[in-house]
Order: C-alpha cells, then structure tokens, then sequence
C-alpha cells in the first residue's frame, strides 16, 4: 500500500484529514479552552466536506434547548447530488456530552465568551468540528499580538541566518 492518503481520501492509519480551519478566530479570540463535536450531516455534505468544500468564515456555534448548533458554516453543494442536495448556509447539529454541554452552558454565561469553530476535519471516517471556548480581543490586544508573531518570526529567521537553532 501506498503511504499517505487512500483513494477515498481517508487516511489509512486512521489520523485526522483536515477540510477546513478559522484562522481568523485565532487572531480574533483568546481561545482558553478546546472541545471536539461531531457533525450531524447529510449525504451530500459528507461527500462537500471530502472535497474540501467548506469554509467557517463568520461561524459559531451556540446551545439551544440543550443542543449544541453550529451557525453560518458553509458547505458547497455536491455537483453530483440530485435537486435533494443541501443546503448551503444551515444550522448544523453538534455531538456533545450532556455534561460538555451543561459545563459550556455555564462558561458562556460569563460576558464576552463565545464558541468559535477553530477547524473542520475528519477523524476514522467521522466529520468532526474542534470548537474553542474563547474570549474576543480587542483591537489593541490583537495590535499586541501581531507585534509578537511579527518578532518571533523575525527571531527564528535571525536564528536561522546565523546557523543556530
């Protein structure tokens, strides 16, 4: 066998193949604390998100009725899907503990917490979602931030230049 990815794109070893991830969120968000969901999807979904057809730009996710909904995620459609394809923009179910959910429950109750979707991937064939319980920056904390990425860049380059590591 072949090393790498196997035709169905799946990863032989069982390992995580990524779809799609939210940098932004990174930048926007001070995440404290992570969580993986599973997906609640359609057919034609599952065969988008293989195709790397996804994007989590202005997405979160919120519990309602006890649920955790993942809101504004966008999915492609499928070209070969029938007139009973998907929608695009839909609320999306999330697989959670009882538990995870009435802890997050109380986290987000405090001020300015949110849920934001950090990455789409796969793992042993299953769609899954890592959400990250985080607080958003303001404009001057992420000024702050930048600075510092700009920096340790500019040191490992340094550090590069010079033979060290």
């Amino acid at each position: 066998m072949t090393k790498g990815k196997g035709k169905d794109g799946k990863d032989p070893k069982g390992g995580e193949l990524l779809v799609c991830s939210n940098n932004r969120a990174l930048r926007d968000y001070e995440i404290e604390e992570r969580l993986e969901a599973g997906m609640v999807l359609v057919g034609s979904e599952v065969k988008s998100l293989r195709a790397r057809a996804a994007d989590l730009e202005g997405s979160y996710a919120a519990i309602s009725h006890n649920e955790l909904v993942l809101h504004g995620m966008h999915i492609g459609p499928y070209a070969q899907a029938t007139h009973f394809g998907h929608e695009a923009k839909r609320q999306r179910k999330l697989l959670a503990h009882k538990d995870e959910i009435k802890r997050l429950l109380g986290k987000l109750g405090a001020p300015g917490y949110t849920l934001v979707p950090l990455k789409v991937y796969f793992k042993g064939g299953r769609a899954k979602v890592e959400l990250g319980l985080g607080k958003g920056r303001k404009r001057e904390d992420r000024r702050e931030q930048l600075k510092k990425e700009i920096d340790l860049r500019e040191a490992k380059a340094a550090m590069a230049r010079t033979g060290r590591r």
